[in-house]
């Protein structure tokens, strides 16, 4: 980034903060904060080890050094403008998931615009939340668009403040459904003096997959019969002796579905069951970054803050506006959006961003400044004189 580019940014970051009021975290005095400045050249300079005293008042440091990213830690400590980690002294800290559209199953960043990048994203946040909600109970969970690629979500919850990493790794494991025992989710127990293979109903993994089981039995029961054996003979290991076998059980006896019993089924009740639990793991779980989430003294971005790899807002997302969260258009700084700017555009492409779309060949064009600081900010474009 030449240093034309580098100083309008840094200037318009510094307008930004002027007006911004940034979200401080609980015990902020307790957490270590961090920042990159607007540095020449290509390596990257962070500076930490600092405590909230050290900055001063937030925000007057926000608008004196417009730093181009900010982040506060995850944990928490006695002494968080120590020097060293071993000198902080460890008191905990919150438990945080990352999402980044990057490293997305199924996503290819080469093929995929930024907005489908996000939208798919989402799908995969939407699927985290409901697995910290729905199978570990979280209560206080704050969702966070990281500015950039992706998400946040912090939990602070003084059940999980005190856990270490390999304890965090568990968690980590069981959301991206690491090494599941599929096998595993159906139990043998005796009944009546005879055993009797039944689902695993008390919560997690098993508890979703005979959700997935009633769905798909409904979905059998809706259709005729022919349809019906033709969707279960799709699955490997299923033909129609079988299929047929299935169908009697399982759309004839509602009770035995409910009681998770597949010993009704027959051989083939097994084969199936896995099979769905399989689909629901691809369909449930969600691929966070383990290091994010294991590392008990990771840095993060602070909302309210601006990304300076986008220039769009750490933006702070309420739970129930998140189906409504558009991050190319609720994350651009309204400030951004009031003229527009002559860049050179270098890496010629589309950009969708506050509700337009745009194809800029390379060369010299007037565009909205948000997208001239997104373009900026990514190294696509520089600044030139007006």
């Amino acid at each position: 980034m030449d240093r034309r580019t580098r100083e309008y940014l840094a200037g318009r970051f510094g307008d930004y903060y002027r007006s911004a009021e940034p979200t401080r975290p609980p015990a902020a005095a307790s957490r270590e904060w961090g920042h990159i400045p607007w540095t020449s050249g290509a390596e990257t300079t962070m500076v930490r080890h600092r405590s909230i005293y050290d900055l001063g008042d937030l925000g007057d440091f926000l608008r004196r050094a417009t730093p181009r990213h900010v982040y506060f830690s995850a944990a928490r400590y006695d002494d968080p403008g120590a020097g060293s980690m071993d000198e902080k002294g460890w008191q905990g800290a919150d438990l945080v998931f990352d999402l980044d559209a990057d490293h997305l199953p199924g996503t290819d960043p080469g093929n995929a615009s930024y907005a489908e990048m996000l939208a798919d994203c989402k799908n995969a946040l939407e699927r985290l939340l409901d697995l910290l909600e729905r199978d570990f109970g979280f209560e206080d969970a704050t969702v966070v668009f990281s500015g950039g690629r992706g998400y946040h979500v912090h939990v602070r919850d003084d059940g999980v403040a005190g856990l270490d990493s390999a304890a965090r790794r568990e968690i980590v494991d069981y959301v991206r459904a690491v090494d599941l025992d599929v096998a595993g989710l159906i139990r043998t127990r005796a009944v009546g003096g005879a055993t009797r293979r039944e689902l695993r109903l008390g919560g997690g993994w098993g508890r979703r997959t005979h959700r997935r089981l009633r769905a798909f039995v409904e979905e059998l029961r809706s259709v005729d019969e022919e349809t019906a054996k033709k969707r279960l003979m799709a699955f490997d290991g299923i033909g129609e002796g079988r299929a047929t076998t299935l169908l009697g059980a399982f759309v004839g006896n509602e009770s035995a579905i409910e009681n998770g019993n597949v010993e009704v089924g027959g051989p083939g009740a097994r084969t199936l069951v896995e099979a769905l639990a399989r689909e629901t793991v691809e369909n449930d779980s969600a691929p966070i970054d383990e290091p994010v989430t294991t590392d008990t003294r990771r840095l993060i971005r602070l909302p309210g803050s601006l990304h300076g790899g986008t220039g769009l807002v750490v933006r702070r997302i309420d739970r129930d506006a998140l189906d409504a969260f558009d991050p190319l258009v609720d994350a651009v700084p309204e400030r951004f959006t009031r003229r527009s700017v002559r860049v050179e555009v270098t890496d010629p492409g589309g950009v969708e961003l506050n509700g337009d779309r745009f194809t800029l060949d390379a060369g010299e064009h007037s565009v909205p400044e948000c997208v001239g600081v997104f373009l900026m900010a990514r190294d696509r474009a520089r600044k030139v004189k007006e």
